[in-house]
């Protein structure tokens, strides 16, 4: 009898996932079903598909479903996850999916062995690819007795490619959750530099960038991530003089991005009032200083020290924000507003390519000699649908699930693919399909 394969959620980081576990299916013998709120839509992206109408907030119909299938692929929002794995672990039935363990799911693990069923979380890109291409590398470091980690970075980003939309100052457009990017650094920041530990506040943070160059792919942009301290334990670097988490952008993005966290436009405490009157113009214009004689651009040069001709201003012009259209929301918090207005520009078209570049540099004493590995992957998708970030997050969970699916993974309880049972059998079936990571050795 064949396998059910529950995919919930059809959103477009799912696109590689279901074509997958679909030319897979008969091999594998497998059924796919794809679960989805937006039913109609989902039929209409994949006819081949079995879909289904699902809201994992009605309790019984959802426990149904998940109760019959021998895995399911949970690609809802993150804050729902846990609905999901109550009802798997409940049921015996497996989990992955591409989001961080957080604490509502680790109260799971208990139920998770009971069942014989294995919960698979960050099974995506970041994170998920970048776990097991790092671990590859760090693993083979720690296993040799001549070698001592000193230093351990990483960066990844999601662009748009080289040759997709030239006239787009920023070289960017939303390929993952947008609320996400325009929420990213909020908070704080803290990492570990040459033994010491450093935090850098959130106003700050789009300042503080470090330049990383990717050869065949020039040179990029990085900022920190918020808490780089936790992957000391879960990466095994205790003791490690220095340890550093960040997210790539093109040179010049953060400079203009900072403009909105210095106005406020990010903040996500209150709403504002009249918004359904409200124009990008004088969204801008709401966090500036009264002054009936001077212009909303001239306002924000001086507040900014900018000037009216630099590369700041000439990214925030192209983006609209200076227009006078309505925001076109009835109500919203500024980072809501915000995020509104660049979706109309930071919008993938039918013809754009995003690309996914992931970044790692290891330094390490070989023999008490300073040394240097880089290591780095460049992936750019096809199209609006078949993105990048839908290959690099839906790959390595298809073939979680096709391991499980084969018997090659013999795993109760939750796990993270930082473990080489899980890493040293999905990084190689990427590599064949041409997703391999490029590494050079230095003496530093």
């Amino acid at each position: 009898m064949s396998k059910t394969i529950l995919i919930i959620g059809a959103g477009r980081s799912a696109t590689s996932l279901i074509n997958y576990l679909i030319e897979n299916s008969s091999d594998l013998d497998t059924k796919v079903i794809l679960a989805e709120k937006d039913a109609d839509s989902a039929r209409e992206r994949f006819p081949d598909v079995e879909v289904v109408d699902f809201d994992i907030e009605e309790e019984g119909a959802s426990r149904n479903l998940i109760e019959k299938s021998f895995a399911v692929v949970s690609m809802l929002p993150a804050t729902l996850h846990h609905l999901v794995a109550g009802h798997c672990a409940a049921s015996g039935t497996h989990l992955l999916t591409a989001s961080y363990l957080k604490d509502d799911i680790k109260p799971f693990e208990d139920d998770f062995k009971l069942s014989g069923a294995a919960c698979i979380m960050e099974l995506g890109l970041d994170p998920g690819l970048d776990h097991m291409s790092a671990m590859k590398v760090l693993d083979r470091l720690k296993e040799d007795d001549s070698c001592e980690l000193t230093g351990f970075e990483t960066f990844t980003g999601g662009l748009l490619a080289d040759n997709s939309e030239k006239d787009n100052p920023w070289q960017y457009k939303f390929t993952w959750n947008p609320r996400n990017v325009v929420m990213a650094g909020t908070g704080y920041v803290k990492f570990i530099q040459e033994g010491r530990y450093k935090y850098i506040p959130y106003n700050k943070l789009f300042k503080r960038t470090e330049v990383i160059h990717i050869p065949g792919n020039g040179y990029f942009e990085g900022y920190a991530n918020r808490d780089s301290l936790k992957y000391m334990n879960l990466y095994g670097l205790e003791g490690i003089d220095t340890l550093f988490r960040g997210t790539l952008r093109r040179p010049g993005f953060c400079r203009a991005w900072n403009v909105f966290v210095e106005l406020g436009a990010t903040d996500d405490t209150y709403e504002l009032e009249d918004v359904s009157k409200l124009t990008h113009r004088q969204f801008i214009n709401s966090f500036l200083r009264y002054n009936p004689h001077d212009s909303v651009e001239l306002k924000l040069a001086h507040y900014m020290s900018m000037g009216l001709d630099s590369e700041e201003m000439y990214r925030l012009k192209w983006l609209g924000i200076f227009d006078d259209e309505l925001v076109g929301l009835d109500k919203g918090t500024p980072a809501q507003i915000l995020e509104h207005i660049l979706k109309k520009k930071w919008t993938l078209e039918p013809e754009d390519k995003d690309m996914i570049v992931m970044w790692h540099k290891f330094n390490f004493l070989k023999n008490g000699e300073p040394r240097e590995i880089q290591s780095h992957i460049v992936v750019t998708g096809e199209d609006q649908t078949d993105t990048a970030m839908s290959k690099t997050v839906g790959l390595p969970l298809a073939m979680g699930v096709k391991l499980l699916v084969t018997g090659e993974l013999n795993l109760t309880g939750i796990h993270l693919p930082t473990e080489p049972e899980l890493y040293n059998k999905i990084l190689p079936e990427l590599e064949g399909m041409g997703f391999s990571f490029s590494e050079r050795e230095t003496i530093s």
